[in-house]
């Protein structure tokens, strides 16, 4: 099994110099790389002179999360990739339980470990948590993780779980899956192109698993904060594409049309709480995805759509109306 780290940067200089030593220490046998994404600092420079057996691809402009990978990952041969951000720090033994599970696993094409919260380290971190789900309309959470509401991390999810999405923060993926899903849908530049990858790739039968012994931290925000508008446009656009793309048509306008109304609501709610870019991002999300439906609605899957996607029907609901923080509870409910 040649597994492939490959850290994608993008002016993340003092970031490689603080994390990666950790993914040297523990890279076992695995090969580690770094894709460069036309960085302007001195990413390059410290990698060629500090970083001597890692090997770096250099892309010729900023593709954004999606795009630099997919340029990247295509100078890469392995059986694996495990796609790493360049603030994570891994821990010994992290990529045993991976492969193991690769190896034991009926059609895991896509596993994560657990997240956590490396400057809170006995919490879960917003990317990815213990695994990620979507309710019925879409809305994104994790187990230990429901919006910004993080649980402590109690060994409540040490486990092997399925799960419908893993966080682009540490991804491990089959090289022949990453390839046949086309990689991410360079549309969404970044944010929640894993959900849609993750989908696409149920759609084909492919499944996708968490697994807790394998742990990692990650610092998040390292490139936009989960309060940056840039992010909250990104997030409510990038959302609206994946249920155009992955669901059957007469449901994916449902559930489209009921979201443009939820997301009408949400952005009220953020000039309620005097966050008026907030609420610009929601409706230039709306306006980019009109302009750009056309273009998304043509790149519907054509294998068979999973109906059961969701296992809740609102997370918006339970969450701000029932007030519940808690993943167990919630699915207890």
């Amino acid at each position: 099994m040649k597994l492939a780290i490959v850290i994608l940067n993008w002016n993340g200089a003092d970031l490689l110099r603080k994390y990666l030593p950790s993914v040297l220490q523990y890279a076992e046998d695995a090969e580690i790389y770094v894709i460069d994404n036309a960085s302007t600092d001195d990413s390059v420079s410290i990698l060629k002179n500090e970083f001597s057996n890692v090997g770096i691809i250099i892309n010729d402009s900023n593709y954004g999360f999606a795009g630099g990978y997919n340029v990247g990952l295509k100078n890469i041969k392995a059986d694996y990739y495990c796609l790493l951000n360049s603030d994570v720090e891994v821990t010994e033994n992290w990529l045993t339980p991976i492969r193991n599970g690769f190896n034991t696993i009926p059609k895991a094409t896509i596993i994560q470990p657990k997240i956590l919260d490396l400057k809170k380290k006995g919490f879960f971190e917003y990317a990815g948590a213990a695994g990620g789900f979507i309710d019925k309309l879409g809305y994104p959470f994790c187990r230990g993780r429901i919006f910004q509401a993080l649980e402590e991390d109690k060994g409540q999810y040490d486990d092997v779980h399925e799960i419908f999405w893993a966080t682009g923060a540490c991804m491990f993926i089959k090289t022949d899956v990453f390839w046949e899903l086309n990689g991410f849908d360079t549309d969404y530049f970044a944010h929640q192109e894993e959900v849609d990858l993750c989908w696409r790739a149920k759609n084909k039968g492919h499944k996708v698993y968490y697994i807790g012994e394998s742990k990692v931290y990650h610092l998040g925000g390292s490139t936009l904060s989960n309060m940056n508008p840039k992010k909250t446009f990104l997030n409510f656009r990038n959302s609206l594409y994946s249920i155009t793309k992955n669901l059957p048509r007469r449901k994916a306008f449902l559930i489209v049309f009921l979201r443009l109304i939820l997301d009408g609501i949400a952005a009220i709610r953020f000039l309620m709480q005097l966050k008026p870019r907030h609420f610009w991002a929601v409706f230039k999300a709306h306006l980019s995805f009109y302009k750009n439906f056309s273009k998304i609605y043509k790149k519907r899957e054509k294998a068979n759509f999973i109906l059961k996607y969701y296992i809740v029907t609102s997370i918006v609901w339970a969450h701000f109306v029932h007030q519940i923080k808690n993943f167990n509870i919630l699915v207890k409910d």
